[in-house]
C-alpha cells in the first residue's frame, strides 16, 4: 500500500483506464483503521488496485508524526502522509519530514486561559513538533492506549517549553460536541477547534486544516483536487471533503461530515472503503 511517486515529481497525473480518481486521501482512525486498529487485506487489495490504475494515495490524519509513522511501517506504506491534522507532510518512505506548522505558545496560553476562565478547569495533553515529539499528558486526562510512552504534565508551564502542533482538552461535565462548540465560541479568534475522535478535541494553528496539508502533498505529486476522492469520519474531515472532488463518509462517521459527504459507504470494520473503491474499479 503505496503512494505512487516522489516529492519532486511534477508530471500531472490523469486516471488510468475505468479508474476515474488520481488521488485516494484516506484518513486513518475509524476510517483506513479497523476498530482492532488493523487494514484488513480487501482494504489494502482495493486500495493496491488503485494504484496500479494510476492513483495515488495519500493518508491524511489528526495523528502528528510520531503517533502515525509506526502504523504506516508496519503497512509498508512508503509514499506521502499529511500527519497533524494538515500540520505535517510526512514522506514515510524516507522517513522525513517535509513540511511543519506550530501552534504560537502565547496565542495558544492565551486562549487556554481564557477558555478555562469560561468553563473551568480542563485536562490537557499535547503533542509536540518533530519526527520524535513527546506527548504530554495530564494527570486527569483520559489517553488512547498506544505504542509510545506519554510524558506526565505535572505543570502547565511545560507545555510552553518546546514548539508545540497542537494542545488536547477534555472537561469533566462537557461531552465532545459541547466542549468543541464553546471552545469555538470562546477562542476561535485565536485558534481553530476540531474534534478528531471520541475524547479527542484539538486547539490547532487558526485556519491550519486537513485540507492545508493535502494540497501541499498533491502538489508535490502533480495532482489537483478535483481528482481527489476523500474518505473519513469525523468533523476534522470536512475541510478536507471540501477541498476534494469527491467525499466519501464511514457510516460510523460524524452526523456533521455525513452532512457534507457526498456519499456513504459502509463503516470501517465493513471494509467501508475497499465497497467503493471496487465499485469505481469495476464500472
Amino acid at each position: 500500500m503505496s503512494a505512487t511517486g516522489g516529492p519532486g515529481e511534477r508530471d500531472i497525473r490523469e486516471p488510468a483506464g475505468a479508474f476515474p480518481y488520481g488521488l485516494v486521501a484516506t484518513d486513518l482512525d475509524g476510517t483506513l483503521l479497523r476498530g482492532d486498529g488493523t487494514v484488513s487485506a480487501r482494504t489494502r487489495d482495493a486500495l493496491a488496485a488503485a494504484t496500479a490504475a494510476g492513483a495515488a494515495h495519500i493518508v491524511v490524519t489528526g495523528r502528528g508524526v510520531p503517533w502515525t509513522r509506526y502504523i504506516l511501517d508496519d503497512l509498508g506504506y512508503r509514499g506521502l502522509a499529511v500527519c497533524g491534522q494538515g500540520a505535517q507532510v510526512y514522506h514515510a518512505g524516507e522517513h522525513r519530514l517535509l513540511t511543519s506548522l506550530t501552534l504560537d505558545r502565547k496565542i495558544a496560553a492565551i486562549a487556554l486561559a481564557k477558555l478555562e476562565a469560561e468553563i473551568g478547569r480542563v485536562a490537557l495533553a499535547a503533542s509536540r513538533d518533530g519526527l520524535d515529539g513527546d506527548v504530554l499528558v495530564s494527570a486527569d486526562y483520559v489517553a488512547h492506549e498506544g505504542p509510545l510512552p506519554y510524558l506526565p504534565l505535572t505543570e502547565v508551564e511545560q507545555l510552553w517549553a518546546e514548539p508545540l502542533n497542537k494542545i488536547y482538552i477534555q472537561h469533566r461535565t462537557l461531552d465532545d460536541d459541547e466542549l468543541t462548540r464553546v471552545a469555538r465560541e470562546t477562542v476561535g479568534g485565536l485558534v481553530d477547534v476540531v474534534m478528531a475522535g471520541p475524547g479527542i478535541v484539538e486547539l490547532i494553528p487558526l485556519g491550519l486544516t486537513k485540507a492545508t496539508g493535502l494540497s501541499l502533498a498533491a502538489r508535490r505529486l502533480g495532482l489537483k483536487a478535483a481528482s481527489t476522492i476523500a474518505f473519513g469520519d469525523m468533523p476534522n474531515d470536512v475541510p478536507m471533503f471540501g477541498w476534494a472532488g469527491h467525499g466519501v463518509a464511514m457510516a460510523n462517521a460524524h452526523d456533521e461530515l455525513k452532512a457534507v459527504a457526498d456519499e456513504t459507504t459502509a463503516s470501517n470494520d465493513e471494509d467501508g472503503i475497499a465497497v467503493k473503491l471496487e465499485s469505481l474499479l469495476a464500472a
